[in-house]
């Protein structure tokens, strides 16, 4: 059984890793060989460079695509890749690397939101009009899987996730759009924006009933990596961490089902914020989280990890095509915890 002193954890935007010549949303043609060769080196050093003992990616469209990069690493021995045994290539999943015997069970990907999740109201007073929501499930599945890291403790529950992206919602090809073009035309990038932020705002929710339900009045360890789409302090990761008090000093508490952002505990510790993993028409962004239950907070009375350290890997962000670069659009995002209980 393994006994882990320090734990690593890395989320991975892949940027559509495919292999050469299949088709990818509207790019029929896909990758070039050169370009896919560029991709699958680039991909690989990442790997190398990180070494995490947990991966969670996002845009993956071919597991086989994955496994050339793993075995370039030459570490393609040392971890279990986790893709959708389904899955047929013709969309982009959630998938994993865990290092070889730290996967408990079998893994799976959520589709649906729980069964109880409602989004209706008749507002809070007479002044608000009635809004309902009628959306159901993730955009893309989220990933869960539990890894034991110690003999000694619960198994860590694990979700990769990959909410919404804030490009407008296409609707040009909606009827209501077509029967007065010339009005819509004026507004399809606002009324797209606002589909798209509903539908990530919905899938948020979604994924904290889902921590709520699984973490609620016990101990059990909780981990969400991914690309969701949205800055640190945004609304959307607010609901999914609980939007948690970090405690100061010699405070100690912890929140039962609330989640702690690596990015935060990391500023704590430095003489300002340079973190980013997105860059968009010169605005810099942080998309990319770790978020974590109490178990890995320092402050919290129920400390089992203690927060070592962030990386970033993100100079490949100053390339402007990173279709011929092989790089990809997003930062990559490493966090430490070594083993230390309060």
């Amino acid at each position: 059984m393994p006994n882990l002193r320090e734990l690593s954890l890395v989320t991975f935007n892949l940027y559509n890793l495919n292999l050469p010549g299949k088709p990818m949303y509207r790019d029929y043609d896909g990758w070039t060989t050169e370009q896919y060769t560029k991709k699958i080196i680039w991909t690989a050093n990442i790997l190398k460079a990180a070494q995490a003992d947990i991966f969670g990616f996002q845009e993956l469209w071919n597991l086989d695509a994955l496994k050339e990069a793993f075995t370039l690493t030459g570490l393609d021995a040392d971890y279990d890749l986790l893709s959708p045994p389904d899955h047929g290539g013709n969309k982009i999943v959630c998938a994993a690397a865990v290092r070889k015997g730290l996967l408990e069970g079998e893994p799976e990907w959520i589709t649906d939101f729980p069964d109880k999740f409602t989004l209706e109201s008749s507002g809070d007073d007479a002044q608000t009009p009635d809004i309902s929501v009628n959306i159901h499930s993730f955009s893309r599945p989220v990933l869960s899987f539990k890894v034991k890291i110690r003999e000694d403790r619960d198994p860590v529950s694990i979700f990769v996730s990959h909410f919404k992206s804030k490009a407008p919602t296409a609707v040009y090809r909606e009827g209501w759009y077509r029967d007065d073009y010339d009005y819509y035309i004026n507004h399809n990038e606002n009324l797209g924006a606002t589909l798209s932020t509903i539908r990530r705002t919905a899938e948020a929710c979604a994924m904290r009933m889902i921590i709520v339900d699984k973490t609620k009045g016990n101990d059990l360890p909780v981990i969400v990596i991914g690309d969701m789409n949205d800055a640190q302090l945004s609304n959307t990761i607010n609901i999914v961490t609980g939007q948690p008090r970090y405690l100061q000093g010699l405070s100690t508490g912890g929140g039962d089902a609330d989640l702690y952002s690596v990015a935060t505990l990391q500023e704590y510790r430095s003489l300002r914020d340079v973190y980013y993993t997105h860059i968009h028409q010169d605005i810099r962004e942080s998309l990319d989280h770790i978020l974590v239950s109490q178990e890995f907070y320092d402050n919290s009375k129920k400390r089992v990890w203690v927060f070592k350290e962030m990386q970033i890997f993100n100079d490949h962000l100053v390339d402007e095509d990173h279709k011929e670069t092989g790089t990809s659009d997003h930062g990559v995002v490493k966090a430490i915890f070594k083993y230390k209980p309060a």
